[in-house]
């Protein structure tokens, strides 16, 4: 399944709201009855923003706190690597296209009733339910062996997916839902299913109740195979923690913890004692999809952006690390020119990067023809300033990032316009190429890598762009090396055809990557066992933390 961003979740019509709260109004009177139990357990209680609504356990939103109800089959250990949970152990052919994998026998569901590769085979079938079609019909088939062991053989590997569902060593993000509860249910329906608001799952905590729109409580599941875990009850208020809003939540005592906060909004708390903060840069890995890339797209059907010299030079041109401070992104993050996987990024194999030089910037540019400047101080070539509008969203701060990136090419004689615009009417007409230059977060699914570097196929939407990518790029060794990298199974070969690929991007540079995504989670010190990078989101570790007394 794709992880959706932040703020992209379900939004449901009026008369649907008005029903869905009607079948909530039990639950929010079972909690009153609940509330001096509530307050008791206060100290064992963690209240975590993280929002908008009571439907981010659905499957729409499909973001991080599922993981307090249901169980991954595996999930990251500290320093990166998978480790089991729901999967107990698994093995592949060697072309990495046919998996076994055996679950553990001593989980159950929130309702007694054991998980059985049944619940598997059933989840991932749904994804390919003709009435939902996550991923493409056909993709995969998944077998059941007997209760606790299923077989999947996978068809193709670029498969609309962010990552191979049901495959243990390339997804820690799918989960499996209960057969004996929703296989009479009606596919059709599947994003209003009255589950997601109610669920039971198999996983530390169980649902207690919601208040829509408000919050939503759960209580540590005393059957939970790994023990009942240290945190008894897990508050989630719902709120956007990209605004000012969350901050003043964190300091008024309101909430615990805040993933996914505005990095910006650090600047008030980096020197405040009672908080910490933990950060999870993404690996910006193409072959997953699953992470975003801020980066500078250059639209080479516009003539001041054909030359890869002039590439080069608007690269060099920008202080890249300098655009890290301004966004206060934490201080490791790497900068880097070319695409690669998450194992090379977390190995440290990437190549370095092009330094910040602005004087060899302004020799390319002579070399390519831009020398004379006109009245206003711009680069020109035959009578033509060098003049473009960069279309620019405001996902991950790349609208702050825009500026910078403007005031430092006018340094060496370019004029960047700046055009915001709304990120899908953005990704629409980039996708269309029509644009000059953009600035926008990029989750790098296959078929995304491919339209924006590679050659369009003849079938494909952008045919009438003469077959060339949707920034107007072409190079038939790129194709034929992210196809590759696309469609092969085998990690390791992904990460040689990685680096045959990088000598020959390297000398085209079809964009310049500023930063990638980075999330932050700022939390009190009293919330125990979080660390960076790979246990820096509270909700997805939750059974791991404990919490200690203030001081």
């Amino acid at each position: 399944m794709r992880r959706s961003g932040t703020n992209s979740f379900r939004q449901i019509g009026r008369r649907e709201f008005v029903r869905l709260c009607a079948g909530s109004m039990a639950a929010t009177a079972f909690g009153c009855g609940r509330r001096d139990d509530y307050a008791r357990s206060k100290d064992s209680t963690i209240t975590v923003l993280y929002g908008p609504d009571e439907w981010l356990l659905g499957p729409s939103g499909d973001d991080p706190p599922k993981f307090l109800v249901f169980l991954p089959l595996v999930t990251r250990s500290a320093n990166g690597d998978f480790e089991g949970r729901l999967a107990q152990s698994w093995e592949h052919s060697p072309d990495y296209k046919r998996w076994t994998v055996r679950l553990r026998k001593d989980v159950c569901w929130h309702d007694g009733v054991p998980v059985t590769a049944h619940d598997i085979k059933f989840t991932l079938d749904l994804f390919m339910h003709p009435d939902v079609l996550w991923i493409a019909a056909g993709a995969y088939a998944v077998t059941v062996l007997d209760d606790w062991t299923y077989g999947i053989t996978y068809h193709v590997r670029a498969i609309n997916s962010a990552r191979l569902c049901g495959c243990p060593e390339d997804d820690d993000y799918t989960v499996c839902w209960p057969k004996h509860l929703l296989e009479k249910l009606d596919p059709k329906e599947l994003n209003s299913w009255s589950f997601w608001t109610h669920p039971i799952g198999n996983g530390p905590y169980r649902y207690v109740r919601h208040i829509p729109e408000t919050m939503m409580e759960l209580e540590a599941n005393p059957n939970y195979y790994r023990g009942k875990p240290r945190i008894e009850r897990v508050v989630l208020k719902f709120g956007d923690p990209s605004t000012p809003e969350a901050t003043t939540e964190l300091l008024s005592g309101n909430v615990d913890a805040v993933p996914k906060i505005n990095r910006v909004d650090l600047l008030n708390l980096n020197c405040d004692s009672r908080f910490r903060i933990y950060d999870a840069p993404m690996g910006g890995d193409f072959s997953s999809g699953a992470d975003a890339v801020v980066c500078i797209l250059w639209n080479e059907r516009y003539p001041q952006f054909q030359d890869p010299k002039v590439r080069r030079a608007l690269t060099l041109a920008i202080d890249r690390r300098e655009v890290h401070q301004v966004l206060n992104l934490p201080e490791n993050i790497p900068v880097f020119d070319l695409i690669f996987s998450d194992r090379q990024f977390r190995r440290g194999e990437l190549p370095e990067a092009l330094p910040y030089d602005p004087e060899l910037a302004k020799r390319l540019l002579d070399e390519a023809g831009w020398r004379e400047e006109n009245r206003e101080g711009l680069r020109q070539r035959d009578g033509e300033p060098f003049r473009f509008t960069a279309l620019v969203t405001s996902v991950l701060g790349e609208d702050k990032a825009a500026v910078y990136v403007q005031a430092q090419l006018r340094r060496v004689g370019l004029q960047m316009e700046l055009s915001p615009l709304e990120w899908s009417a953005s990704r629409k007409r980039i996708m269309a190429g029509e644009f000059e230059a953009a600035i926008p977060p990029i989750w790098l699914l296959e078929e995304d890598s491919r339209r924006l570097f590679g050659e369009a196929a003849s079938s494909d939407a952008s045919a009438s762009l003469g077959h060339r990518a949707s920034i107007g790029f072409r190079n038939p060794r790129i194709t034929t090396l992210l196809d590759a990298a696309a469609n092969t199974f085998n990690p390791a070969e992904r990460d040689r055809i990685y680096r045959r690929l990088w000598p020959v991007w390297e000398a085209e540079l079809p964009a310049t990557f500023l930063y990638p995504e980075v999330d932050t989670t700022v939390a009190r010190t009293r919330v125990r066992g979080l660390s960076s990078p790979w246990r820096a989101d509270p909700v997805w570790h939750m059974d791991e933390l404990w919490l200690a007394k203030e001081s």
